[in-house]
């Protein structure tokens, strides 16, 4: 995911590198748009990914949010937190991903191919493969109460403050939340690795 994140990263940066100096010929101020896509395009990144488990789903996800950023960027002057309004319009934009791609995938069969990367090994490239897939098994596995303060606060590091805003709990209740899931994982992790038979 990081090779991939890192190459999407580079993709992006060489276009806004492009549409910069446009921007800079047009208008000298850099423009409050501008300015969250370069401080936080990596969380929402993390967020879609989080959700969607894709990294093609994911960069979409991603596009989606910063074109309906860019739709209300007259708003973004009155947001006091753009870094959670942002963590929130793409958690809303991948859950709605999400329930697309489910509904496409029970309309046909998708068939996903995993190129792996003639520099790395093939046998250490499926443990991780292996390993990572589990560890996502485990986490999609966990009921979504947990799941969802699990993976926003730990995962994407946002505040219990973030998090209880994008979800409309408390931030005693993430806390909680995400203290259970973390404890379930745990149990599952040791029951699976034999530890303590």
């Amino acid at each position: 995911m990081a090779d991939e994140w890192q190459e999407w990263a580079g993709a992006v940066t060489a276009d806004f590198a492009m549409a910069d100096e446009a921007i800079a010929r047009a208008r000298p101020e850099q423009s409050l748009v501008e300015l969250a896509v370069r401080e936080h395009a990596r969380m929402v990144y993390r967020i879609a990914y989080s959700v969607l488990r894709n990294p093609m789903d994911a960069e979409d996800a991603v596009q989606e949010a910063f074109l309906r950023v860019l739709r209300y960027e007259r708003k973004m002057a009155g947001v006091n937190d753009p870094k959670a309004w942002l963590a929130r319009i793409a958690w809303r934009v991948a859950i709605e991903r999400r329930k697309k791609v489910a509904r496409l995938a029970d309309q046909a069969e998708v068939v996903e191919n995993d190129l792996i990367s003639p520099a790395e090994g093939a046998d250490r490239a499926l443990l991780k493969k292996e390993r990572d897939e589990f560890l996502e098994r485990l986490i999609a596995a966990l009921p979504d109460q947990l799941r969802d303060p699990f993976v926003l606060s730990t995962l994407e590091e946002l505040s219990p403050r973030e998090v209880g805003m994008m979800l409309g709990i408390s931030e005693a209740a993430v806390r909680s939340r995400a203290f259970r899931a973390r404890q379930i994982l745990r149990e599952r992790m040791e029951t699976w690795m034999g530890v303590g038979k």
